[in-house]
């Protein structure tokens, strides 16, 4: 991969871990809501999915990570895909967030 988009994914990651799911205390990347995160040109492109195709915060959290993503200057568009393939289940989870919700 190249060196800019290793910097420009590692910024996105950053982003991604100051959006929360308002119902667990742990940012979405932490919590394994994030699939996958790819870059082309000046265009980020995130899979994504929520705890449950029923969670209350369906229609705002994807709308949340894109207005996040999208202070990132070097890119000109940000393109958010919720997924439910896999389904997300809780071995998705970082340790990190395992610990802070006392998994």
């Amino acid at each position: 991969m190249d060196e800019n988009k290793s910097i420009l994914i590692d910024k996105v990651v950053e982003k991604l871990k100051t959006v929360y799911d308002p119902e667990i205390p742990v940012d979405i990347y932490e919590l394994g809501l994030i699939y996958d995160v790819k870059i082309d040109g000046k265009k980020a492109l995130l899979d994504m999915t929520l705890t449950s195709p029923h969670c209350p915060v369906a229609e705002i959290l994807p709308n949340q990570v894109k207005r996040a993503v999208e202070e990132i200057k070097e890119l000109e568009e940000v393109v958010v895909k919720v997924v439910w393939d896999p389904p997300w289940d809780k071995t998705k989870m970082s340790e990190a967030a395992r610990l802070q919700l006392n998994l």
